[in-house]
């Protein structure tokens, strides 16, 4: 098949790389493709002939998106709106990218694909938004839902509590705050997973396994990172309540989301969020 890739993130670039040889994979980071350009967008997927879109691109600035509402909804709303007509138009599928950001953390279990939304900050509602327009297309709309997604590269809590870890002499970690740690190129292989299957429209969860707090991934770090010569010290790490680290944007407490019903469909094996955080340092120290 041949797939266009929006967006020059992690998820995108772990999807160009996951490719296997059959696939056409077209790439289009920022810099190439605003998406908020409806004119653009609306060229570059007819000229693409893709089978299938995976939109990548967003305003990912959870706290930012606070004071810049207008920006946030424009790109992951707005913009989604205008990408989803447009692969009506041209008679090609969309994946989009979603977040466990749309959910409020109240609830007592993990998030089923089919549970009412919430979102507490400008960034959900705007994920949200784009997650209705696709689920207008029916069966040719697919909206993947992931968190706390990190890799070897770009921006991300992993490579920032390397750095801190190096340049600190200690580190407060927020410990009220659950979720599932999630390497991108897990999310990349259930994206290949959905496009491969031909699977039908609507809402999929994807999470590497288990769940942990901002603190227990933050120790879990270290430790990994101790072990492959990453980092030459410990230092200590305190668990810290989110009251003693405020932020613009409200965030979920609880944010796990269900995975079952998409590992079913799909087959993709899922892994342990450890066992996946050990793969992705693997490549922070190969040569």
């Amino acid at each position: 098949m041949k797939v266009l890739v929006l967006g020059g993130g992690q998820i995108a670039r772990a999807v160009c790389s996951a490719a296997r040889g059959q696939h056409e994979v077209v790439t289009r980071a920022h810099r190439e493709l605003d998406i908020v350009d409806e004119a653009a967008v609306s060229r570059t997927v007819s000229e693409a002939k893709a089978d299938w879109v995976v939109n990548a691109a967003a305003f990912t600035a959870v706290d930012l998106a606070e004071d810049q509402p207008a920006l946030a909804h424009a790109v992951n709303d707005t913009a989604v709106g205008s990408l989803a007509r447009t692969c009506v138009r041209e008679g090609c599928r969309l994946l989009q990218l979603s977040t466990d950001f749309v959910f409020d953390g109240h609830s007592g279990r993990a998030y089923l694909p089919t549970d009412e939304p919430n979102p507490l900050s400008v960034y959900g509602a705007s994920k949200l938004g784009g997650e209705r327009h696709v689920l207008g297309m029916g069966t040719a709309g697919i909206v993947l839902r992931t968190s706390w997604v990190y890799a070897s590269s770009g921006k991300n809590f992993v490579l920032t509590m390397l750095r801190l870890m190096r340049e600190k002499d200690h580190v407060s970690v927020v410990c009220d705050q659950i979720g599932a740690p999630t390497w991108a190129a897990s999310t990349a292989a259930a994206i290949w997973g959905l496009i491969e299957s031909e699977a039908t429209g609507g809402i999929y969860h994807w999470t590497d396994l288990g769940v942990a707090s901002w603190y227990d991934f933050a120790v879990a770090i270290q430790e990994e990172a101790l072990a492959r010569g990453l980092l030459s010290r410990p230092i200590p790490v305190t668990p810290v309540p989110s009251a003693s680290y405020p932020t613009r944007a409200r965030r979920p407490a609880f944010s796990a989301l269900d995975t079952a019903a998409t590992r079913a469909s799909i087959g993709v094996p899922a892994q342990h969020w450890r066992h996946n955080l050990r793969a992705m340092l693997d490549e922070l120290r190969a040569p």
